[in-house]
């Protein structure tokens, strides 16, 4: 059963409203709408109120079902990203070399539209910056400044040398 199943069948157990619980919540009744539509997951604060109200626990609100899809979503969500990002370096590397051996300059657009889908790409490999340390982060941004800047460097290089 999934959890937004189980939050409807749990809330009219127990006689309730989704106004009633919303207030018992501290969240709108449309939040409770779109929980027990599927249309939206609540927050952990949220999850915890809930499992007081009816009297489970959070490991029965998500049961292992649900987690184990959210987290195969995102994780393939995440590896598709950092596909497309690999294939921006591709494209790019691919446009400078060309340029490079071709000493037309204009090839360079595509390099640096390549550098573009890198950047943005690369970002997105991770579904979720909320969960990270602050140490964590700074690797996670400085990991991708440093691979930005080589392809960057190889970029003006290619670009002074074809003058």
């Amino acid at each position: 059963m999934e959890l937004s199943e189980k939050l409807t069948k749990l809330r009219k157990e127990k006689g309730l409203t989704q106004e009633e619980l919303a207030q018992m919540v501290y969240v709108t009744r449309t939040a409770v709408s779109k929980w027990e539509n599927g249309k939206g997951y609540p927050a952990t604060d949220s999850l915890i109120l809930l499992s007081k109200v009816y009297g489970v626990s959070i490991d029965y609100l998500l049961s292992d079902d649900d987690v184990v899809a959210v987290r195969r979503v995102r994780e393939r969500r995440a590896r598709i990203f950092y596909w497309c990002a690999v294939a921006g370096l591709a494209v790019a590397a691919l446009f400078a070399a060309v340029a490079a051996a071709t000493n037309i300059v204009w090839f360079l657009i595509g390099s640096a539209a390549g550098v573009a889908a890198y950047v943005v790409f690369a970002f997105l490999t991770r579904p979720s910056l909320s969960g990270l340390t602050r140490a964590d982060f700074i690797k996670y941004v400085v990991s991708r400044v440093i691979v930005l800047l080589i392809v960057v460097g190889v970029l003006i290089t290619t670009f002074v040398n074809a003058f």
